[in-house]
């Protein structure tokens, strides 16, 4: 199939500027750019589906800019609900020079910052090169716009559209940038562009959105269901967490994953969904899912790591991967209850026996009931994990 047919069949595809665009797209050679504002030091799982297009085009032939909004990004856009708190230029020049960073080591493209080429536009320049291109009901025309009209917008909120737009035109100016590629919550600023640079320079420049990801209750795809973020970088959430996340998307949704997140073709994705339908219980969808991703953000080896943890913690209900572990000199007549309080994992031997006959107490991930169980030399001549409950796992060594 032709690119375009496979963003179209991959969901990649929402919005287009001009039906010029599908040839463009499958003849290669554009240059185009995505970007997004620093309001971290890292990207996050919802940024990654969207600047995934840019290996898929690169594959193509395109060129791809990864822009960080260093410029845009001290106005912040406007939210559907209220504005966004701005950042101090520290915090902001500290995300940037993350987000360049990790730009560079996942995605490999070039990166550009706006607040290069913005830091010296004065407000009257401002107003007469760009501002007089925009007429109020146009801007007002914007959804976000509208939709902020209710609740109130701010001046520096309303002007984000032509700070947005000027990225293009000045892309367009030193990079012959005739793309840019967005999620579709930010279509009203990417037509922006298009319109100044028709108005300024009588030429066509394309865009195109993408459909935002969501869960199977129609939330943003970027946070665990603990509401914790899925952040990119593995300092900020492991590989293994990373793994989780995905191993457990639901049947409904991870056939739309496996689309977006992952390079696999056509025919292996088909397979993977002949396999939700006929034997779900395997969820090989969500394996193969959570170690391609892994894979292309943090290398195989750290995939293989993540899913072999992720199969002990099945089968045993804990990993030895990173786990507490505690040395102990056995003594004449040691039973279980003396050991719990030696690793301590009990206080005193009244809450270690009580633990032990509440069948709180495990041995290498079979229960023990008797607090009187003798520990022995015989025991160490294999490894020795004692766990309380499902959260506590110590691996206990014998010192001679």
């Amino acid at each position: 199939m032709t690119l375009f047919e496979e963003l179209k069949w991959r969901g990649l595809i929402k919005d287009v500027t001009s039906p010029d665009l599908e040839e463009k797209l499958n003849k290669g050679g554009m240059t185009f750019y995505i970007g997004t504002d620093p309001t971290a030091d890292s990207l996050h799982i919802g940024h990654y589906s969207s600047f995934l297009i840019s290996k898929r085009l690169a594959l193509h032939g395109h060129h791809p800019i990864l822009l960080v909004g260093g410029a845009t990004g001290r106005i912040g856009d406007p939210r559907p609900s209220s504005e966004r708190e701005m950042k101090s230029n520290e915090e902001i020049e500290h995300n940037i020079k993350g987000l360049t960073a990790q730009a560079k080591s996942i995605f490999g493209f070039e990166v550009v910052n706006n607040y290069d080429w913005s830091k010296d536009i004065n407000f009257i320049d401002f107003l007469r090169d760009y501002g007089k291109y925009f007429s109020l009901n146009y801007m007002l025309d914007k959804d976000i716009i509208k939709r902020r009209l209710e609740t109130g917008i701010t001046y520096t909120e309303f002007s984000y559209m032509i700070m947005q737009a000027l990225d293009f035109l000045h892309l367009y100016e030193t990079k012959n940038c005739t793309l840019q590629v967005a999620g579709s919550d930010q279509w009203g600023n990417i037509t922006a562009g298009v319109d100044l640079i028709r108005k300024k320079t009588g030429e066509e420049v394309y865009a195109f959105t993408m459909p935002l990801i969501t869960d199977e209750h129609g939330v943003k795809v970027s946070k665990s269901e603990g509401g914790k973020t899925m952040w990119l970088d593995k300092n900020k959430t492991s590989p293994y967490e990373l793994y989780q996340y995905f191993i457990n998307a639901d049947d409904t949704k991870v056939i739309e994953y496996l689309k977006v997140f992952t390079f696999l073709s056509k025919e292996e994705i088909d397979s993977l969904e002949e396999s939700v339908k006929n034997e779900p219980e395997k969820r090989l969808a969500q394996k193969t899912l959570a170690y391609e991703v892994v894979k292309d953000l943090h290398g195989e080896e750290e995939a293989i790591k993540a899913r072999k943890t992720s199969e002990e913690v099945f089968t045993k209900g804990y990993s030895e991967e990173g786990m507490l572990e505690e040395n102990i000199t056995l003594t004449d007549n040691m039973n279980l209850m003396d050991l719990l309080v030696t690793i301590k994992i009990a206080p005193s031997k009244s809450e270690a026996r009580r633990l032990i006959t509440g069948n709180g107490i495990s041995i290498n991930s079979n229960k023990e009931v008797n607090p009187e169980f003798k520990i022995t030399e015989e025991l160490f001549k294999d490894k020795v994990i004692i766990s309380k409950g499902k959260k506590t796992h110590i691996k206990v060594n014998l010192v001679k």
